[in-house]
């Protein structure tokens, strides 16, 4: 079998980093995508920020239909790959009218996805989960750590997270149930907000709190943390946990610290406000936050983490898989330098 890795969902943020990263390691890429003739699309997108050498491998990469709410197309896709990267989940711009229009299709289609490894004889599969799967629905008091999970039936917790939490249990509680008749072996990553550059104009639901800082769409910032992390440092992370002997059966909280959207705001406002863009800084009142949540789906995204914190301890995959994550200031810069690039935010006249 080739050094072939299957990353699904190979349009988005985090898949096209994990793609970039593998082929300057020197794999052989095959993605997924709901609907057929992407590859050109993904070629594009990846070939300005390979070197020459991984450049040269594009060639072999193709994207191919598979889509999580149908078994459609998912023997093909692992078909001859030693390793899968199941990055793919609906993550929703907005709040979800019906939560199962997320839980369903995440559930079902992590299990897709390892019976079909399972059946190809993929090693290992490393799977995209978050820190949804971990804080939500918890008194957030505490330092979190891989031990915990999201509270289903807690009062803080919202479609997305209910739909993470509920797909990497049924992801454990398959691997339990081969675990005598197969070698095929996961490993779980629990990223944060992920932040870091893009690489093209979409910035997708990562983006959208950069975004609106720099476009100057909230009028003030409110009391809202989280746990963020570099979306190179997520990438890399999928890497050493896809062949680490110590990394199988593990899941690992992947985020550098918790941090709040004033402190993102303040190094926007230190970078880019010299250059014209004009960024708010006064804080704004939880209960304005709670009436824009109505009439702003994206706000609405938000009320669970607002008046809280999202303190994890992330000493397991330091010391596991030897990580080194990148600080606030450069995941935020980076990410900005991009949006500007592409034409995401301009700076006022």
């Amino acid at each position: 079998m080739t050094d072939r890795v299957l990353v699904t969902g190979a349009t988005g943020f985090i898949a096209q980093h994990c793609m970039l990263q593998l082929l300057e390691a020197g794999y052989e890429v095959r993605g997924t995508a709901r609907t057929s003739g992407r590859t050109s699309e993904v070629v594009a997108t990846l070939s300005p920020h390979l070197s020459v050498d991984a450049r040269g491998r594009l060639g072999a990469l193709d994207v191919v239909a598979a889509d999580l709410t149908s078994d459609t197309g998912w023997t093909d896709a692992v078909e001859g790959c030693r390793f899968v990267m199941h990055v793919a989940s609906p993550l929703p711009r907005g709040a979800a009218k019906d939560e199962n229009e997320l839980i369903v299709p995440a559930r079902d289609g992590a299990l897709r996805v390892l019976r079909a490894a399972q059946n190809a004889g993929v090693e290992r599969v490393v799977l995209t989960s978050s820190l949804s799967a971990i804080v939500y629905g918890n008194d957030r008091s505490r330092i979190f750590t891989e031990a915990d999970w999201s509270n289903l039936e807690g009062e803080r917790i919202g479609a997305y997270d209910k739909s993470k939490t509920i797909a990497e249990r049924a992801a454990w509680d398959y691997m339990e149930t081969i675990k005598d008749s197969s070698p095929m072996e996961l490993a779980v990553i629990n990223p944060g907000l992920v932040l870091g550059p893009l690489l093209s104009s979409d910035w997708g639901t990562s983006g959208e709190m950069v975004k609106r800082i720099l476009s100057h769409k909230v009028p003030a910032i409110p009391n809202i943390n989280f746990s963020t992390v570099d979306v190179r440092d997520v990438a890399s992370a999928h890497v050493t946990a896809m062949v680490a002997p110590q990394a199988a059966g593990q899941r690992f909280i992947c985020a550098e610290a918790n941090h709040s959207m004033m402190e993102i705001a303040l190094i926007l406002k230190g970078e880019y406000g010299p250059q014209g863009f004009n960024v708010p800084t006064g804080r704004l009142p939880s209960i304005a936050v709670k009436a824009m949540a109505i009439f702003d789906k994206t706000v609405r995204l938000a009320l669970n983490d607002l008046d809280t914190t999202q303190n994890v301890d992330n000493t397991k995959i330091r010391t596991v898989l030897n990580w080194r994550p990148r600080d606030l200031a450069e995941m935020t810069t980076s990410m900005a330098d991009s949006m500007i690039e592409y034409g995401v935010v301009r700076p006022r006249k």
